[in-house]
């Protein structure tokens, strides 16, 4: 009997049900830094066994054909530290630093392949991981009335740092566990409970809640829809608002493009976005400036950052960046050189090589995405994870979070799988031809059976 939809049946679904649900314990143990790398390269090995094993497991068992947009994810990313290399080389920063960003490589941009990769490989419902943060959102609920009564009761904001701090990352926060911090200049409480700081919890918060809105049990969608409301209020994101604004409605709308209605309606919209276009763009402007005067000082830091960074880039390391980031001056209360930006991250960190290594994927999956959409619901969810991963680009270093959003890469393999079974084989094909074409990438000993395999020949006889 078939297990329910949103019931993990498979080791893959269940270590990723598991590791969800386990947020609230790893947060307070400090290990979600650790376990987000964990998983993403546990998965990724069991997806390369599901590769291995392929050509001897029945033809409906078999995974397809990875989508091109998963090769260029592989490609890039690993392009990623073949350019972190070469820009330590370059700035001669010693052996040390290469190894201690080879590491970082691994817990951070290595998880934006490693996840779609294994999304796409192993044969995991989105329903299991719906449900999952769903399952989450109910304990966050339950411990926010704890959370917010802490900054005026006299508790305080910093609880510890984990000791698991000893095996390195960027910085103590992504081990403590703070109930609260308090805004600078305002002196108000705000909230980033399991991520390292507050705009960080608003993108979870979005994560969450697109996926929430694909559940189909009402009391479990209501559930994670307030959930992911409450935590990006309360972790006060200027741009988890827009994202709410935005990302979803703009998915919802490109996955109907296809119905006749949607062509019918946006022809009167644009003839009065047109006839209104002055007016529009006064207020377009008026929103923009009311944005950055929301936290006056931390858009003046993050300009001056990116000028900093695009400055030193365009005129000291144009191709592969300056290897790490740096510590800033006065003027950006010392935040290092790369940081609060992933494209300005990217150019002065490994230059113009590691942006385009970024970008060639991004928009393959956007195109994946896009097209999926139009048939299948998990193709407007991967799109939708794509526009806010996009949207958050100009706000936060995207490979430094990859351990917290790493449901969003999975999903977005998820659709990449869902892509090459629809579009990959035409009408008839057999998918027996499939599995080679994955193995072959990966090298021809993996397409050939086991050496104590190959010698052994048993004739089959016909039944009469």
């Amino acid at each position: 009997m078939a297990a329910p939809a949103a019931t993990p049946a498979s080791p893959a679904e269940k270590l990723i049900s598991g590791t969800i649900q386990s947020t609230g314990l790893l947060w307070i143990v400090g290990g979600l830094y650790i376990a987000g790398p964990v998983l993403g390269w546990g998965l990724a090995m069991l997806a390369f066994i599901a590769i291995y094993t392929a050509p001897n497991q029945a033809p409906a068992e078999r995974p397809p054909p990875l989508h091109p947009a998963i090769h260029l994810w592989l490609w890039g990313m690993a392009a990623m530290l073949i350019i972190l290399i070469v820009g330590h080389l370059q700035n001669e920063l010693g052996l040390p630093k290469t190894i201690k960003s080879s590491i970082g490589w691994a817990k951070g941009w290595a998880l934006m392949a490693l996840f779609p990769f294994a999304g796409a490989v192993l044969a995991v419902r989105p329903e299991v991981i719906y449900r999952a943060i769903c399952r989450l959102g109910l304990q966050t609920l339950i411990v926010i009335p704890f959370f917010l009564v802490a900054p005026f009761i006299g508790l305080p904001g910093l609880l510890y740092v984990s000791p698991l701090k000893i095996v390195g990352g960027s910085g103590p926060e992504y081990f403590a566990v703070i109930l609260y911090t308090i805004e600078p200049g305002a002196g108000t409480p705000r909230w980033q409970f399991f991520a390292p700081w507050s705009p960080a919890a608003g993108m979870i918060a979005v994560v969450h809640i697109l996926c929430a809105i694909e559940e189909k049990n009402l009391k479990w969608k209501a559930i994670g829809i307030v959930a992911g409301l409450m935590l990006a209020l309360l972790s006060q994101s200027r741009l988890a608002l827009v994202a709410l604004a935005i990302v979803w409605p703009t998915a919802y709308g490109v996955s109907r493009l296809r119905e006749a209605w949607v062509w019918f309606a946006a022809a009167p919209a644009v003839l009065g976005l047109g006839m209104l276009a002055p007016q529009l763009q006064a207020l377009a402007d008026h929103a923009i400036y009311k944005f950055t005067s929301a936290r006056a000082d931390s858009s003046r830091v993050r300009a001056a950052l990116g000028r900093i960074a695009t400055d030193r880039w365009r005129n000291e390391a144009p191709w592969f960046g300056h290897g790490i980031v740096e510590r800033g001056p006065h003027l950006v209360e010392y935040m290092p050189i790369g940081s609060h930006h992933t494209w300005f991250g990217l150019l002065f960190v490994k230059g113009l090589t590691g942006a385009v290594a970024l970008i060639i994927p991004m928009v393959a999956s956007f195109w994946m995405a896009g097209r999926l959409s139009l048939r299948d619901p998990v193709g407007r969810v991967a799109l939708s994870m794509l526009l806010l991963l996009t949207l958050y680009s100009f706000g936060e270093n995207l490979e430094i979070l990859a351990y917290l959003y790493w449901p969003a890469l999975f999903l977005v393999g998820i659709a990449a799988r869902r892509a090459s079974q629809a579009y990959g084989a035409p009408p008839g094909a057999s998918r027996q031809a499939n599995a080679p074409s994955i193995i072959r990438v990966y090298g021809p000993c993996l397409a050939a059976k086991p050496p104590w395999k190959q010698d052994v020949s048993i004739e089959t006889v016909p039944r009469p």
